[in-house]
């Protein structure tokens, strides 16, 4: 296994397959920072010719978790559309069985809440997610067998953005109403092993999925339970989190997972609840 962008997503998945007996390499700018076994490769992938080695490799499975080098939209440019063009040439004729490519749901192109799925518009306006497509189909016209996956939301560390905002009493306000989609990184991690299971057992994959629990809502709804579970006073402020780059705080849709689940993954958490419940170590929900 090859995982070229080895943060904590790959770091997860890599440690896993470790205990499954595979060997894993991982590419990052500072290996030190590697659990203990991987086999590091120190590059910067967002380089011209940073990932020649890879073919000499020979990876069964690589897994591509690529970041913006910045936020910028060059930022983008580098930390996708030239990472995925890397690693293609990193490649060369070297064919692994399965390339996985962690993506986002900002590349879609809906705004207004409305449901999407793997086969809904992309985005034309925002030069971000642009890069991001550039990448995706960089990979999936490459010749190679190629799936990518596209996440939204990925939470679960303790001190986490919402958290902290939320334990600084700054809640979404309740209008307009913003749908928010979220995924679990313990259901991110297992739901690329569920693929590269699939992949090693000869089934078809699909070229897109979206990565998402079952429970799309409303950010404020999500804003008052979290705060009522931290016990803390923070009321309703109104204060809306800031956005990312290119997007507006009316920008929001509703994620389909029927293929996540059609592939035959179960989602060890849901919704948000149970996802939060578990960082937070309430075992009363």
């Amino acid at each position: 296994m090859l995982i070229v962008g080895c943060g904590d997503l790959g770091a997860r998945v890599g440690r896993i397959l470790q205990e499954d007996g595979r060997e894993v390499h991982a590419v990052r700018r500072d290996i030190s920072r590697l659990p203990p076994g991987f086999v590091g490769h120190a590059a910067d992938y967002t380089e011209a010719g940073s990932l020649d080695f890879a073919a000499a490799l020979r990876p069964d499975y690589v897994l591509a978790t690529f970041t913006p080098a910045d936020m910028s939209e060059a930022g983008y440019q580098r930390g996708f559309a030239a990472a995925a063009s890397h690693l293609v040439a990193g490649l060369a004729d070297h064919r692994p069985r399965r390339i996985l490519l962690v993506s986002s749901t900002r590349v879609f192109a809906e705004a207004d809440g409305g449901w999407v799925d793997e086969t809904s518009e992309l985005s034309s306006g925002d030069p971000r997610a642009g890069a991001i497509i550039a990448a995706e189909r960089c990979l999936l016209e490459s010749g190679h067998s190629v799936s990518v996956v596209r996440f939204a939301g990925i939470y679960g560390a303790p001190d986490g953005y919402l958290l902290q905002r939320v334990r600084r009493g700054e809640l979404a306000p309740s209008t307009p109403v913003r749908f928010t989609n979220r995924i679990h990184r313990d259901d991110c991690a297992g739901f690329i092993l569920h693929l590269l299971g699939l992949a090693e057992a000869g089934e078809s994959l699909a070229p897109i999925y979206i990565g998402v629990d079952d429970c799309p809502a409303p950010q404020h709804e999500v804003d008052l339970w979290l705060a009522a579970r931290l016990g803390g006073s923070a009321g309703e402020r109104g204060s809306v989190r800031a956005q990312p780059p290119g997007k507006t705080a009316s920008s929001h849709k509703r994620c389909s997972n029927r293929l996540l689940h059609t592939s035959g993954y179960r989602l060890l958490y849901r919704d948000y609840r149970s996802g939060y419940a578990a960082v937070l170590g309430d075992r009363t929900l």
